[in-house]
């Protein structure tokens, strides 16, 4: 009997581990922190034998394969040693991916803007009537739902991590919505790097599966100009002029884009959507291509567009506080994110920025905080690079330490009729547990001044 052992007890671990025993396999997870109730529960339920608090290493090393979550680097010694012994390493999507039967995937990645075209695509599919699942980075874990449901799709939003670990995986629609430096630490600051883990989402694509991605991304361009690809490509833009034979979508000057795949096309008007901005209007395009692809009729797709929200923690409104509106952006964790929040702006802005630099520049934020900044609010626990980058462009640049103090200064600084940002372009790890945390005390601190 082959042998598993799961490194990592979060969503992606416990979800392998009860998909590896289901499957007969002899599983074993090992997580070096604690692993959480609701995780040790399910673990509990299914007989998963497991560790928290540290790695067995002869158990680990008895390994015939290992599936390691997506947030445990390459450096982590354990890692190193699984690597030393040659046994195979793969991610939880290479391992669900299996033992989907019939079922087929449409898998979304990139830089920013992932999670709400994910979150838009599993929309309409659900609301057409599909048996349809939401996994990967949001959601469910894949192979937890592949374990313990019988779907017909499933949408699945792919980390750079999570595309490492891919090999013999396949999606059959694949969403790149663009590549911008993000990660760079666990890639050696190699922007190539990151890069080719990003086009692993088209990885064993055939010609009859689907290959969506943005036209104006000029890295993607010259990716897809490096490679052979066979698949049925579906180009979106809003820059570019792009034409393709399998299908595109391309957003015109009057805010409205046309989505078309073969012979069935829809409309979509970026003013009746209820999620704002350019990057919002490039997420509309390629869900609507994907819901294309997979078979979602026009009419339904435009219907369930109109009606979406924003997603949590991404440009969410928070409430207002004396007669200036708060909003919470904390998932803008790099600076190509942070470029959309800024671009989609339209009143005086004070921005809360800060956390833990990824290798940022911020120079393609400088125009935009010219524009419309007044007060810069750095929120961290070493604001140097963030102070140097815009004193001189924001008129009134403020460091803090936490998240009160940042909080506190904004709101004196904010004037009636302004809009307060907190678009941080940096990880959450110096003060937070992750841009959830950070953004939930973000919209509770507004809350409780409001009242």
């Amino acid at each position: 009997m082959k042998r598993i052992v799961v490194l990592g007890g979060g969503i992606s671990g416990y979800g392998s581990a009860i998909l590896a025993k289901k499957q007969g396999f002899e599983v074993f997870l090992s997580d070096a922190g604690r692993i959480a109730e609701r995780f040790r529960r399910e673990l509990d339920r299914w007989e998963v034998p497991y560790e928290e608090g540290g790695h067995t290493e002869a158990r680990i090393l008895a390994a015939g394969e290992v599936v390691k979550s997506p947030g445990i680097p390459e450096t982590a010694p354990i890692v190193q040693l699984i690597r030393a012994r040659e046994i195979p390493v793969i991610s939880e999507i290479e391992f669900a991916g299996r033992y989907l039967g019939g079922a087929r995937t449409v898998c979304v990645t990139g830089s920013n803007g992932k999670t709400t075209t994910t979150s838009l695509i599993y929309k309409i599919l659900r609301d057409a009537g599909m048996n349809v699942a939401l996994g990967g980075n949001i959601g469910e874990s894949f192979a937890y739902s592949v374990a313990t449901g019988q779907f017909d799709w499933y949408v699945l939003e792919l980390s750079s991590f999570q595309l490492d670990g891919m090999y013999r995986f396949r999606a059959d629609v694949a969403v790149l919505m663009n590549i911008t430096p993000d990660h760079l630490d666990r890639y050696d600051h190699s922007f190539e790097r990151y890069a080719d883990a990003k086009m692993r989402i088209t990885h064993n694509q055939r010609a009859r599966d689907c290959f969506i991605y943005s036209a104006d991304d000029e890295v993607i361009r010259r990716e897809i100009g490096r490679r052979d690809l066979r698949m049925r490509q579906l180009p979106f833009a809003a820059r570019t002029a792009i034409a393709s034979g399998a299908g595109d979508a391309f957003l015109d000057g009057d805010g409205l884009f046309t989505a078309a795949v073969g012979r069935s096309s829809v409309e979509i008007d970026t003013a009746r959507m209820r999620i704002k901005g350019l990057h919002n209007a490039y997420n509309a395009m390629a869900a609507s291509l994907a819901a294309l692809a997979v078979g979602v009729e026009p009419e339904q797709i435009a219907r369930s567009v109109y009606d979406f929200a924003p997603v949590a923690h991404r440009l969410e409104p928070a409430g207002e506080l004396d007669g200036a509106e708060w909003i919470n952006d904390s998932k803008a964790t790099n600076v190509d994110s942070v470029w959309y929040a800024l671009e989609s702006m339209r009143k005086p802005v004070v921005w809360i920025a800060g956390g833990t630099d990824k290798g940022n520049d911020y120079a393609p934020l400088l125009d935009f905080a010219r524009e419309k900044v007044h007060t810069l609010v750095c929120m961290g626990v070493d604001n140097r690079k963030l102070v140097a980058a815009f004193s001189g462009v924001v008129p009134h640049v403020i460091a803090t330490g936490s998240l009160e103090e940042a909080l506190e200064a904004a709101r004196a600084a904010a004037r009636p009729g302004d809009a307060v940002l907190l678009s941080p372009a940096c990880a959450s790890f110096d003060l937070f547990k992750n841009y959830e945390n950070r953004g939930d005390l973000f919209k509770q601190w507004v809350a409780d001044h409001a009242k």
